[in-house]
């Protein structure tokens, strides 16, 4: 007998209905509000990753340190030369100059470079290691593993293509013996073939590339692209322009170019080959009649504004030595060093005489100690140089 015998049960189909009907509902998707015509949806606002900020090369850096970088001193290719040895381990200079002419081995060379490196120190920038390899009368190296160069007017009877080809082997001699910049190719345009023998800084010596602004841009950008293919930074000299002067500032005063301007050829072809890659500029020391009278061009912001503004080129200006030429000589050490910063020039080059570089150090530190606007030209150089360095393989 059952235990509901007796009871009346409930009314199941009703119940169960009513319960499918609940289900049904709650399973039923819910009504989406419409949005009103005038409303507004706001996107989800795209985060902006925060830039990496750019390292400021000067950080940590003393006045002594960044005026030092901006020396560049030379010593003998015969030996290492006391003061500017002294000038790297004390100084941290940017760089030395190997000059004299050698017929010693890469290996003796690489010897020599390395007590200067050594000297330089762990942790410090690098130490930049140049010389003069154009070729022709202009080459310092030329011992067991170092190529004969020819002259710049033999060169450019090579095609682009085979020049560079050769300028990327003589720049990699250059790099096994330690050597790391070139005061080379140069740049400038020679009137004539007729006329080189009057001009004795270049066509004389037969450094020039051609007699137009194209022919030169080509060849010697060709030049300075090997060079780069085998890990040696080029300088392209003098500008803006020593092809057309009747002496030498190295042995003559009152040496005046009366040719260049600010547009001509002469500056076209440094805008054409700056295109091309990295390279330091040379200053020359001749006054440019047409730019800045009566101003070597080392000491002359107007030509050095010709190559920032005109040129548009913000890398590293260096000038022709300030140790030694004639051309430069009425001024004082001291005042030659000031003056080419005050200028704009970033790299200063002491190559034919050491013996004069604690002189300027002294007057370029002395001036910005006392004189914030040349204080900060000295940072602006320094900068310049330690970007450079920082760029380089």
């Amino acid at each position: 007998m059952s235990e509901h015998r007796g009871v009346k049960s409930p009314a199941r189909p009703t119940a169960l209905l009513l319960l499918a009907a609940l289900t049904l509902t709650a399973c039923a998707p819910m009504p989406v509000p419409a949005v009103p015509p005038s409303a507004t949806i706001t996107p989800t606002p795209t985060r902006t990753p925060t830039p990496t900020p750019t390292p400021d090369p000067l950080a940590g850096m003393s006045l002594d340190d960044k005026v030092g970088q901006m020396f560049m001193v030379g010593t003998s290719v015969d030996g290492a030369d006391a003061t500017t040895l002294a000038a790297v381990a004390d100084d941290h200079i940017g760089g030395i100059f190997l000059h004299g002419r050698s017929d010693a081995a890469t290996e003796t060379i690489a010897g020599l470079v390395g007590q200067f490196t050594a000297a330089a120190g762990a942790g410090r920038p690098d130490l930049w290691v140049a010389t003069d390899q154009e070729g022709g009368t202009v080459q310092v190296l030329s011992g067991p593993g170092f190529d004969g160069i020819p002259s710049a007017v033999e060169q450019a009877q090579q095609t682009d293509a085979q020049l560079r080809a050769s300028a990327a082997t003589w720049s990699g001699q250059l790099a096994a013996a330690g050597v790391t910049v070139n005061l080379a190719p140069v740049a400038d345009i020679v009137t004539s073939p007729e006329t080189a023998a009057s001009n004795p800084p270049i066509g004389e010596l037969a450094r020039e590339y051609g007699y137009d602004g194209a022919t030169v841009a080509a060849k010697a950008g060709a030049f300075a692209a090997g060079m780069r293919d085998g890990g040696v930074l080029p300088t392209l000299k003098h500008f803006p322009g020593l092809g057309h002067v009747d002496d030498n500032t190295d042995y003559s005063t009152g040496v005046t170019d009366e040719v260049v301007t600010p547009d001509g050829p002469d500056i076209g072809v440094y805008r054409t080959m700056l295109s091309q890659g990295p390279a330091v500029v040379m200053l020359s020391t001749a006054d440019y009649a047409l730019i800045d009278p009566g101003v070597p061009a080392a000491f002359s912001s107007a030509v050095v504004g010709v190559l920032r503004d005109g040129v548009g080129f913000d890398g590293v200006v260096t000038c022709d030595d300030l140790s030694a030429a004639d051309q430069v000589g009425q001024y004082s050490p001291a005042d030659r060093a000031t003056l080419a910063v005050d200028a704009g020039v970033d790299l200063l080059l002491v190559s034919a005489d050491p013996s004069v570089y604690p002189e300027m150090r002294d007057a370029v530190r002395s001036r910005a100690q006392t004189d914030p606007a040349f204080a900060a030209k000295v940072d602006a150089a320094a900068t310049r140089i330690l970007t450079q360095k920082a760029s380089m393989p």
